[in-house]
């Protein structure tokens, strides 16, 4: 892969990007198609990485003759904070981005109002994190993980890590570069994997042990895997372990130079992960409610479904939608990543970042 695709890289794999900046983007009936009396719009906030094809929105409004209006507000942490200070009064119709780290606190601020979407039957218990209360919809999931250099580990004839525990072992000494979870959503994600591992009392411990191995920290995705891991197309990094996604291998391979390659060239590290699932909900106050539930049904729909893998490189909700060729041939199925309770995220978050910055940063 050359330096020159890293961008569009970067937006395939569905990283936050961290500047809060703001756009938008309307779309809607085909020049010259029934728009609905006035041009009504439906708006959809969400954060500087949703992706969707031109096809699968013009379907959504040869539909329904509702134009889209995409709001995008900066990353996921901006995303909710905005929505928090604009409560009962909010920028659109519907909320898109809002994942399970954040969860707890855009439901205890009231945020939405509850609209059971439609095909919500096809989607796994295990996302539905509302308790029934259909007041946000699951909509993708994704894997955070360690990443490996494959070419990088077999020159040494060293086997790569596969566990938590396994990175803290010396023969990965000053190998590992992470994202700060102060400014990172990977990073934050990837010390929530170590406290579910660990525990409230022990991942203090294990970080320890990191630091002690050479972690290196950095601010975000993009420096830690365009900058400093090994494995990037492209990259002059000396550390052959990231932080990433399990999504990050398809990547390499869609948007890398050889074609069909018997493996991807970086590999997960699959006892490292921890899950992330994004949701979407009708925000109170909605200017246009009804098409605030007809967009939250689309969002749920198989024609959007199938369009998630390409465009943000995670996988659909709807465990019945079945993934492109390139994920199922080259991407990573995680049997047993680790998860926390929203609300224990959310008791915990702010403390649990502090001590990691004390600890790790000093």
């Amino acid at each position: 892969m050359k330096r020159t695709t890293t961008t569009a890289l970067a937006a395939a794999l569905g990283v936050v990007m961290l500047a809060a900046c703001s756009g938008s983007d309307d779309t809607g009936p085909a020049d010259g198609a029934a728009a609905p009396e006035g041009g009504e719009t439906v708006t959809l906030v969400t954060h500087n990485s949703f992706a969707v094809s031109d096809d699968a929105l013009q379907q959504f409004s040869d539909e329904t003759d509702y134009r889209v209006k995409i709001l995008r507000v900066g990353d996921g942490g901006v995303l909710v904070n905005q929505a928090v200070l604009t409560a009962g009064n909010p920028q659109g119709d519907v909320l898109f981005g809002v994942d399970n780290t954040l969860l707890s606190r855009a439901l205890d601020a009231g945020l939405f109002v509850p609209h059971e979407a439609a095909g919500l039957d096809q989607v796994p218990e295990e996302l539905q994190l509302d308790s029934g209360e259909h007041r946000v919809t699951p909509v993708d999931t994704g894997d955070i993980c360690v990443n490996y250099d494959r070419a990088w580990f077999e020159e040494r004839d060293l086997a790569p890590p596969e566990t938590f525990e396994e990175l803290a072992d010396p023969a990965y000494r000053d190998l590992l570069v992470v994202q700060n979870p102060a400014t990172s959503t990977p990073g934050l994600g990837f010390l929530l994997g170590t406290a579910a591992e660990y525990g409230d009392d022990g991942w203090q411990d294990y970080w320890q042990q990191l630091a002690d191995n050479g972690v290196e920290v950095v601010e975000g995705w993009e420096q830690a895997y365009y900058e400093h891991f090994s494995g990037s197309g492209g990259s002059e990094g000396d550390r052959p372990l990231v932080v990433s996604y399990a999504s990050s291998p398809p990547a390499e391979v869609l948007y890398g130079s050889e074609e069909n390659p018997e493996q991807a060239p970086t590999g997960v590290s699959t006892g490292t992960c921890f899950r992330q699932i994004e949701f979407a909900g009708l925000l109170d106050g909605a200017p246009n409610p009804e098409g605030g539930k007809r967009l939250l049904d689309f969002l749920l729909s198989p024609a959007f479904q199938e369009d998630v893998p390409l465009e943000m490189f995670v996988n659909p909700a709807r465990a019945d939608v079945e993934l492109p060729e390139v994920f199922t041939t080259y991407g990573e199925h995680i049997e047993e990543p680790r998860t926390m309770d929203p609300q224990r995220i959310t008791e915990n978050r702010e403390q649990w970042v502090d001590e990691w910055t004390s600890l790790v940063v000093g």
